[in-house]
């Protein structure tokens, strides 16, 4: 799976890296879920100045938000045959 990270400053001024960012495919059917969550997790933290942390991963915040059968199928790994 392919991951992206966002950079932004957030109203005060603080740079913000967002990083594990999953990239899917217009058809997927988490595209619009991840779309959503990750528009919700911006505007917190672009809004929340109090934290000091300025690098936050999209993947442990979609492990808290998420039910744990969602998660896994996201973010599944495919098996490989004969340790290949």
């Amino acid at each position: 799976m392919l991951f992206k990270s966002l950079e932004f400053k957030n109203a005060v001024g603080q740079k913000v890296k967002i990083t594990e960012i999953p990239v899917l495919e217009r058809n997927s059917p988490f595209y619009f879920m991840i779309q959503v969550r990750l528009q919700a997790f911006m505007t917190f933290l672009y809004k929340d100045s109090k934290k000091v942390m300025k690098n936050h991963s999209f993947r442990e915040y979609l492990k808290r938000v998420l039910k744990w059968p969602v998660y896994e199928e996201l973010f599944k790994t495919p098996e490989l045959k004969n340790n290949a």
